[in-house]
């Protein structure tokens, strides 16, 4: 089974960012020059991916021109000879193939993903949650890929995080098959108190089409949401499901702080940026 699909939910209203995200989604805010969605596009892509399926909302169409061509903007550059620009611009056009759905509610992750069920048909695919900017040697997708090859069922990435930051999670109770891989027992989605293990769930997802019928099989939650993590724990009832420990830098682009965060991450990695960034930064704590 090869996994030549992609879904990014992108539908939700980016309150944690309000008022920038009033007129500009989220997955649009920059990472140094760079959307935040263009970051788990071009990892799906370095992972082997193909099809890329963005699930979009009211506002959201600053996502699908970004991916598209610009004729105008690339005449302009071309008649002003700003071909290293134009390059680049032209990447982002030419990534991969493209393709819109849209959730007219925000009724959930697990609703997000339900909706792609006849562009998904029968294959395996990934998910990846545009808000998780993690840095890696090797994308963390290819490393679940290399996983799946061998294990091929639904696998989550996971984390270790503090026990009292569980809460803010899924969290996962799972038994060691090997090295940084789990057999999911059961999934506790923002447990309250007592969390089953200290593995928290990061937006990267390998599933298998029978996460159509468990989600169809699973009642909303609160605010009529359904969640991916109570269709997973439906889905275990009939299939194996494995948690893998990446390996990676996370951020949390999400949260302001993790933004800010990844910014100067990702700038002090770029030669451009980086001498006259440390020079500000270590001008700060002086």
């Amino acid at each position: 089974m090869k996994i030549t699909k992609a879904i990014f939910p992108a539908a939700g209203f980016g309150t944690r960012f309000l008022p920038a995200t009033k007129a500009i989604p989220k997955e649009m805010l920059p990472l140094v020059d760079k959307p935040l969605i263009q970051y788990a596009v071009e990892e799906a892509k370095d992972s082997g991916l193909e099809e890329m399926i963005i699930v979009t909302g009211m506002g959201k169409t600053a996502i699908e021109d970004h991916f598209d061509t610009s004729v105008e903007l690339e005449l302009l550059l071309k008649k002003r000879n700003k071909k290293e620009i134009l390059r680049m611009i032209e990447k982002v056009s030419d990534l991969v193939h493209f393709s819109y759905t849209r959730q007219k509610e925000p009724l959930g992750l697990g609703h997000a993903i339900l909706i792609t069920k006849n562009l998904i048909r029968d294959d395996p695919f990934a998910v990846f949650l545009g808000d998780d900017i993690i840095d890696s040697k090797v994308p963390v997708m290819k490393q679940m890929i290399r996983v799946f090859r061998k294990y091929p069922a639904s696998i989550l990435a996971v984390q270790k995080v503090p026990r009292k930051d569980a809460r803010l999670y899924g969290v996962i109770k799972g038994k060691r098959v090997a090295p940084g891989l789990y057999r999911v027992e059961d999934l506790v989605e923002k447990p309250k108190k007592n969390p089953p293990s200290n593995l928290a769930i990061i937006g990267r997802y390998i599933l298998s089409p029978g996460i159509f019928a468990a989600l169809e099989g699973t009642r909303p939650g609160k605010g009529g949401e359904l969640q991916l993590t109570d269709g997973l724990r439906t889905l275990l009832k009939t299939e194996p499901v494995y948690a893998y420990e990446f390996k990676g830098e996370r951020f949390d682009a999400g949260d302001k702080l993790g933004f800010i965060k990844a910014n100067v991450a990702f700038a002090l990695k770029r030669p451009d940026l980086r001498v006259e960034l440390r020079k500000f930064l270590k001008g700060l704590v002086a």
